[in-house]
């Protein structure tokens, strides 16, 4: 249900903007997407997990705030993350 910290800092240097960049939306976007198809798949398998369906909800929900938040600033960087992360939209 978790990443690993291994898998986390992965995704941070694939994503990041800058040398020292931890929390761009990029980066906050590929770690929920993570979190999100990880939780996907749980949920194929336990169907009545309602605690995780909620918290699976929240991280959606979460990322598309973000999602909304870089389409306005930067259009381009919105449409190469949904592009490299397969997010339809």
């Amino acid at each position: 249900m978790t990443i690993t910290k291994e898998k986390k800092t992965e995704l941070v240097k694939e994503f990041k903007q800058a040398s020292s960049d931890t929390g761009s939306p990029e980066v906050q976007i590929a770690i929920l997407t993570t979190r999100i198809n990880n939780l996907t798949e749980h949920m194929r398998q336990h169907k009545k997990d309602y605690s995780t369906r909620r918290g699976l909800l929240s991280l959606v929900s979460r990322r598309r705030r973000l999602l909304d938040y870089l389409r306005n600033v930067d259009p381009k960087r919105y449409l190469d993350i949904i592009g490299r992360l397969n997010i339809r939209k």
